[in-house]
């Protein structure tokens, strides 16, 4: 069997012709004047107004810089002042502090920089470390999990 001796299974169903007089009336469905009651009229297509309104994206392997935005900033001497030593320090004890906030209600990511000074031993926990905050945490004999 060929391509070209496929035949479907079912009629076509014939288009309805509207605007011609007849059963249907004087506006046959196409309401009162304007370009849609026309005859022969061409409306631009809706698919490209709204790939017009779309920002020019670099690419197929495109990301948002929303993603970069999902990561707070804390930095060592704002643990200093709100852990005591020996202490847990991750996202989910940062947001039930108040340190860090959701975003878009999402946990976000953590970074955790060598601002200020840290005397206490913590334990840190799935937070990004700065070079110079792991070498200060270390220093006051706190671990990096």
């Amino acid at each position: 069997m060929q391509i070209h001796q496929i035949k479907p299974t079912q009629t076509k169903k014939s288009k309805k012709r509207v605007g011609r007089g007849g059963s249907h009336g004087t506006y046959s469905g196409r309401g009162i004047k304007g370009q849609k009651a026309r005859a022969g009229r061409k409306l631009p297509p809706l698919i490209r107004s709204l790939i017009k309104r779309y920002p020019k994206l670099r690419g197929c392997g495109f990301k948002s810089q929303a993603l970069n935005s999902k990561l707070q900033i804390v930095n060592l001497d704002v643990l200093e002042k709100n852990f005591e030593a020996g202490q847990k320090v991750n996202p989910r004890v940062l947001l039930e502090k108040r340190l860090i906030r959701r975003i878009k209600g999402i946990v976000p990511r953590v970074k955790i920089l060598g601002g200020g000074e840290l005397t206490k031993a913590l334990t840190v926990e799935n937070c990004s470390v700065s070079k110079k905050a792991k070498e200060a945490v270390e220093k006051a004999n706190g671990q990096i999990i």
